[in-house]
């Protein structure tokens, strides 16, 4: 999930991300723990910070979720070579400040960062509730996830992006989506009436999330009890292929496509065709609703070097663990990108000359690097030209990446990209 947040005054002050660590404020800790130590769903406190710096590491025992397997194959192991030059890396942020690598990492609320090089692990590091064997949510990284599993079937004949989207689902029909195509959802440009605005209490996306049992329902609640009957609740606004316009029930659809062609839940196909060849350490898990549907739009969770096998894997054309995982051609298609004037419709401002392709940001930048981008901090960004990859957890307190965590987050990749370029 990700959004355009509204003109604010002044942001409300935090904690810092030392004030704000889950282990000093003692959260869950004792048998049981004392009740304002305590982090639970019902309450709604899982999702409010600095709560989240505990919750987004142990989503798992706040959820139901679905097992994405890893299978019974050798780990892949990543080489480490540990460099100390990296946390002195400065650069200038988007609004003139002067910062180092180093200080980023807890100006974003930094959960966990891997840094590989040339497939090598240059850096990783853990804070807060964050350990390596813990999975963290992924929020809207898993778009990407999803974006690619419908490409790599599409490569397969198994379905038509030029296809009209109720060709699959027919449950569509006389929705918003009637009349778009998989390419058009699969690029963020549908003419759908839902907003995702974080700072609304009243946005669609509060909606879309009670309806997938993301958030505690009031006692008199009478909405949509399951994901997919949301989803055929939503009405059109605008014209499809028109302009790019980010919205995580897309995503949903997208996914609901790639469960239908295949006759096979998220869980499994993602295990199937991604997680059980990458070699990753660790079972991943999907959130899902009260009937078992996996959350397409965000609900994905992993360990922080798992999330960075796949990143590298798609550094490399695909290829990783001694096979091509994911076909060459879609990692290139990817990479292309959309349409910059469409995409230039969504008001990012802080990614001017971007686009969105395939539920992955393209940057267009010197280096050719796009990117997988949650709320909160969430990331895989890959800079092909430095040959890096770069996987982080977070638990800001913001939930967009626009302009609170990109104003950081953005010049730091950049310059860490060049860096290691420069000195190999």
């Amino acid at each position: 999930m990700n959004t355009v947040p509204p003109a604010s005054p002044t942001p409300p002050p935090f904690p810092d991300a030392s004030a704000s660590d889950p282990a000093s404020l003692g959260w869950m800790e004792g048998f049981p723990p004392p009740p304002d130590r305590t982090v639970g769903f019902a309450d709604g406190g899982a999702w409010a910070f600095p709560r989240t710096r505990w919750s987004f590491c142990h989503m798992r025992e706040l959820f139901p979720t679905a097992n994405v397997s890893r299978g019974d194959a050798q780990v892949a192991l990543l080489p480490r070579a540990e460099r100390r030059d990296l946390d002195g890396v400065a650069f200038t942020t988007l609004d003139g400040r002067e910062m180092t690598w180093g200080e980023s990492l807890a100006a974003n609320y930094t959960d966990g960062i891997v840094v590989l090089h040339r497939g090598v692990t240059v850096q990783e590091r853990y804070f807060g509730a964050l350990q390596p064997e813990l999975a963290h949510t992924a929020m809207s990284v898993t778009k990407s996830f999803v974006g690619t599993l419908a490409l790599m079937l599409a490569d397969r004949r198994a379905l038509d992006p030029q296809a009209a989207v109720t060709h699959y689902l027919p449950e569509l029909v006389g929705t918003a989506y009637d009349g778009a195509t998989l390419r058009q959802l699969l690029d963020m440009t549908i003419g759908v009436r839902y907003s995702e605005v974080y700072a609304d209490p009243q946005a669609d996306i509060w909606h879309y999330a009670r309806a997938g049992g993301l958030l505690p329902r009031a006692p008199d609640y009478q909405g949509p009890p399951t994901l997919y009957a949301y989803l055929t609740t939503l009405a059109r606004e605008g014209t499809h292929g028109e302009a790019f316009a980010y919205k995580t029930v897309n995503t949903e659809v997208l996914a609901w496509v790639v469960k239908r062609v295949t006759g096979q839940r998220l869980a499994t196909l993602t295990s199937d065709l991604l997680w059980s060849r990458l070699g990753t350490e660790h079972d991943a898990h999907y959130a899902v609703d009260s009937v078992g549907t996996e959350a397409g739009g965000g609900g994905l969770n992993t360990t922080l070097r798992d999330l960075a096998r796949f990143g590298e894997a798609m550094r490399q054309d695909g290829w990783f663990n001694g096979q091509q995982i994911v076909p060459e051609r879609v990692v290139a298609d990817i990479r292309r990108g959309a349409d910059k004037a469409r995409f230039a419709h969504g008001g990012y401002t802080t990614l001017p000359g971007w686009s969105y392709r395939n539920m992955w940001w393209v940057t267009h930048n010197a280096h050719g690097a796009y990117t997988a981008r949650g709320i909160h901090g969430q990331v895989i960004w890959i800079d092909p030209k430095a040959e890096m990859v770069i996987a982080r957890y977070a638990s800001h307190p913001f939930a967009a990446n626009a302009p609170q965590l990109d104003t950081t987050s953005l010049p730091a990749y950049e310059a860490l990209g060049k860096h290691l370029l420069r000195n190999g």
